[in-house]
């Protein structure tokens, strides 16, 4: 009976299925994976050549049979490897946030300064001097010249002077200790209460260059006050203004130095120096501590 034609009543078997070609690791292609050679005039480089392509170079992404569609397996990409330069960091790429500058340093600026230049650069280049130390230390030039600030400081104050004259030498000299190591102690407290008092408005930096910085700042702008004062007297017209003069000077090395030390703008530095300004002008103004 001729294939497809029903017989005794019953409807005639259906055609099978025309046998397709395996592709794509079929078993019946030996599990091996079966590229078409739809694009083969293209010099393989088609959707689907001799090979895949994966990187956008005009195969199955990117600018070949789907042009326009972004290749998944390139660099930067979501999901994909960010590609970086030879030595470069990609850690740093976002920068750094720091409390007050875009750009601000991230380490040393140089190297830690001589004693001498510390000194002289305080006074003549202030900006330079804040920026290059504040992750450095200082405390033997900041004990020694606050010690040192100290021991003169008696004959500055009129009190302090008529009682270390007065005395006999035994007694002299525990006077001038005392009054220098008083005035190192508390030149300290107010450089870490002012170091507090930065941190607390958003600064970063260390508190031993901020310490350090300050009892400097203190005592050098101070000296010329103490010098006059020694020979004129601390109530003198000339010394109390020459006071107000060097305290107005303290208060911009102050800011000028917490605003480095700390990445701070001048606003917020001036509020953190406040404390200790006050306690300057204190001394300065009453001429007695």
């Amino acid at each position: 009976m001729p294939q497809g034609q029903p017989s005794y009543g019953y409807p005639a078997a259906p055609q099978p299925y025309p046998q397709q070609q395996p592709q794509y690791g079929s078993p019946a292609n030996g599990g091996g994976r079966q590229w078409s050679q739809g694009n083969a005039g293209n010099g393989g480089n088609g959707a689907y050549g001799d090979e895949p392509e994966y990187f956008g170079d005009g195969g199955g992404y990117g600018q070949g049979a789907h042009p326009g569609t972004p290749d998944p397996y390139a660099a930067n990409n979501p999901g994909s490897t960010q590609a970086f330069a030879v030595g470069e960091d990609p850690y740093t790429q976002g920068g750094t946030y720091r409390a007050g500058s875009a750009q601000a340093p991230t380490g040393p600026v140089g190297p830690r300064l001589h004693w001498k230049d510390l000194l002289r650069g305080i006074v003549l280049s202030p900006q330079q001097t804040f920026l290059q130390m504040r992750d450095y230390t200082m405390w033997g030039p900041a004990l020694i010249v606050t010690f040192l600030y100290g021991l003169l400081a008696v004959f500055g104050f009129d009190g302090a002077r008529a009682d270390a004259i007065n005395a006999t030498l035994a007694n002299a000299v525990p006077i001038v200790l005392i009054t220098a190591v008083a005035m190192v102690l508390s030149s300290f407290v107010l450089g870490v209460v002012t170091h507090t008092l930065a941190r607390q408005l958003g600064g970063d930096g260390a508190w031993q260059p901020t310490v350090g910085l300050s009892m400097l700042i203190m005592s050098l702008t101070d000296a010329p006050r103490l010098i006059f004062a020694m020979f004129f007297g601390g109530d003198a017209t000339f010394v109390q203004a020459l006071g107000w003069a060097t305290w107005v000077a303290a208060g911009a090395l102050l800011t000028m130095m917490v605003a480095r030390s700390h990445d701070l703008p001048w606003p917020k530095a001036l509020g953190a120096s406040a404390i200790q300004l006050i306690a300057l002008l204190s001394i300065v103004k009453l001429g007695t501590f």
